[in-house]
């Protein structure tokens, strides 16, 4: 889901933006005003927090009715698939108007949370070793951080072969094709290539399985494990206690990339424009909104990185 509007209308109170903005809404809010949002250390705001509900966010009531009359509801506070939308000022970032909107986009959510969990979750250093479990828009996203923040080897795991020449636009080196493993796991096919295991693994497929292989992958010590895939909510981690203790690991979540929407999307934004951060890359398609189910089905058939829709063609 990506969002790009234009500010047609304030309410009262509001003063950040006015009429004829150019803004990004954002499923994470960002109100500036609770500890968390104050704080460098979380981009999970506690006055308005993040959860799947379909109210607007302070006041748990719905702004779209029907021609009946009868209320509609809205999702992840952002309601992006309408022409008008209402959303919490707390959920908007104000940009520049001369960036292309299907550029500007794509960082309401998927590559900015890749491109965010390299950057601020896991701070990758320069000269570091990754590795991306799942090479999908996002895991493609966590390379283009990783390659921004200078990392050296930056290992794409998929089942699709395919996937690395596509990784390697995003600064992916090599690439480990999880089924033609043999007898080996994943994790020891990494922890060989790497002489002891990457300094950074990034879980992007959604696999609580999967999290674990990426933590098998991490180098003891200091490695540091991201978990970004949304799993069944009922998933459940297991870890051994004392490999835990002994291995002296980290493991992570990072929601929205660790981001703090209205202060780092920004800067992103700074450096697609100073061609630094590579954006053009992850649009593969465009269509108009009648052809939205040509675009799920591109998702579907693997055959798209990112689909921009177009509102208004």
């Amino acid at each position: 889901m990506f969002y790009f509007r234009v500010v047609e209308s304030v309410g009262e109170n509001v003063e950040e933006v006015k009429e004829g903005d150019t803004v990004i809404p954002t499923f994470m809010a960002d109100c500036g005003d609770c500890a968390d949002c104050r704080s460098k250390k979380s981009n999970l705001c506690s006055k308005l927090p993040f959860g799947v509900k379909p109210w607007m966010p302070r006041n748990d009531t719905t702004r779209f009715t029907d021609l009946n009359g009868e209320p509609l509801y809205h999702f992840l506070f952002v309601s992006s698939f309408s022409e008008y939308t209402v959303v919490d000022v707390a959920h908007v970032v104000k940009i520049d108007p001369a960036i292309p909107p299907n550029r500007a986009c794509l960082l309401s959510c998927g590559v900015s949370t890749g491109v965010g969990a390299a950057w601020r979750t896991a701070n990758v250093e320069a000269g570091s070793t990754v590795a991306i479990f799942g090479l999908g828009s996002i895991g493609l996203a966590v390379a283009e951080g990783a390659r921004l923040c200078g990392a050296t080897r930056i290992i794409g795991v998929d089942l699709n072969p395919e996937k690395f020449e596509i990784g390697q636009r995003f600064g992916v080196t090599e690439f480990v094709d999880s089924s033609s493993c043999g007898d080996k796991s994943v994790s020891q096919v990494i922890n060989e290539m790497t002489g002891g295991g990457a300094d950074y693994c990034f879980e992007s497929v959604g696999l609580s399985s999967l999290v674990q292989e990426a933590y098998a992958s991490c180098r003891k010590g200091w490695g540091k494990t991201i978990v970004l895939g949304v799993d069944r909510p009922e998933a459940q981690l297991n870890f051994n206690s004392l490999e835990v203790l002994h291995s002296g690991k980290t493991i992570t979540g990072s929601l929205f990339g660790g981001l703090k929407a209205k202060s780092d999307i920004p800067i992103l934004l700074k450096r697609y424009v100073d061609k630094e951060l590579h954006l053009d890359e992850f649009v593969t398609h465009e269509v108009k909104f009648e052809d939205i189910n040509k675009a799920f089905n591109l998702l579907i058939e693997g055959k798209c990185i990112r689909c921009v829709i177009w509102m208004d063609r």
